[in-house]
């Protein structure tokens, strides 16, 4: 266990520093010139000259990148070239909007997908097992801003009950963040559980299949008794492994979803840094994605040896002990 934790943290902290090495160049081979964006069309050269100079931006990319790299170590994103204003405390509060936001959804999409996945699998056979397969198809084909809409023409126009955007903090107000969050979380999780109500089934399949759930339905146990106590461990494995890949797709869905509900996220803080051409900003962003990205990789691989404490690393090679 040891080693298969060492072995995952070494593997986040490198991929870290591989996407900030990354993001850092690629934002720096974009055309345009960040002084002139600050400064103006109109500005002479001994302005641009001075801003380069008080910025750091003047300075080898190599010395950029570790003045920009110590300064994400200690949480400091830099100082927006557009505003002026320091970016780590807007940055780290439109985390804690997504984050927020993302958790609810993937809470909502394993609340539909375990159930409906496994009924699926059950009764593949039968009108219900197809019926479900069918919504799971139409729910993943359905875009996720129009998804938004709807529930906003059903929830909030027509029947009155939510409202159509805005947000409140947990801390000002409980109630009145549940019914401000309830649309834009049913939008991103109802998508998603479409999506792993489709893996959850053929991981059930997969298990209703196997030789040691019909030993456990020979002892007395019913098909759905079996699963529950012993199959539903063992499939839970992919879906694990499918989930924190759909993590990033929540993530990168959140951006529009965002907009639709006026959440003020890390996605519209993207894509007002992108339209103010805010580079500094739009690193700083960026780089936050992917190391949620990366965060929840590495939980989801320590997950595994919790769900199935056979799995074990050795010598950099996963067994399965008896």
């Amino acid at each position: 266990m040891a080693w298969y934790f060492l072995r995952a943290a070494g593997q986040a902290v490198v991929s870290l520093l591989v996407a900030s090495a990354l993001i850092f160049l690629l934002l720096r081979v974009l055309p345009g010139d960040a002084a002139t964006v600050a400064l103006g069309v109109n500005a002479t050269p001994d302005a641009l000259a001075a801003w380069r100079a008080a910025t750091g931006t003047d300075q080898p990319l190599l010395i950029q990148y570790a003045t920009w790299l110590t300064g994400l170590a200690r949480l400091d994103f830099g100082v927006s070239f557009v505003t002026g204003r320091p970016i780590s405390p807007f940055v780290l509060d439109r985390t804690q909007v997504t984050l927020i936001l993302v958790g609810l959804a993937m809470l909502i999409a394993l609340l539909v997908a375990v159930p409906l996945g496994s009924l699926a699998a059950l009764h593949r056979r039968n009108p219900l097992g197809v019926a479900i397969t069918g919504a799971s198809q139409l729910g993943m084909a359905i875009p996720g801003f129009l998804l938004g809409l709807l529930l906003v023409a059903l929830f909030s126009v027509n029947l009155g009950w939510l409202p159509a955007g805005g947000w409140v903090p947990p801390a000002f107000g409980f109630a009145e963040f549940l019914r401000r969050v309830t649309l834009p979380a049913l939008t991103l999780g109802v998508i998603q559980g479409a999506v792993l109500t489709r893996y959850v089934r053929s991981a059930v399949i997969e298990q209703l299949d196997l030789d040691y759930l019909r030993t456990a339905r020979a002892t007395g146990l019913t098909q759905v008794q079996a699963l529950w106590r012993h199959g539903l461990r063992n499939a839970a494995i992919p879906v694990l492994t499918v989930s924190g890949l759909q993590t990033a797709s929540m993530l990168i869905g959140a951006v529009v979803i965002e907009r639709v509900f006026r959440v003020p996220g890390l996605g519209s803080l993207l894509v007002d840094a992108v339209g103010n051409r805010d580079l500094l900003t739009v690193q700083g962003i960026v780089m936050v994605l992917v190391a949620i990205i990366i965060v929840v990789n590495f939980l989801t691989e320590l997950a595994y040896v919790a769900i199935d404490p056979r799995l074990r690393l050795t010598g950099g090679e996963t067994v399965v002990t008896a």
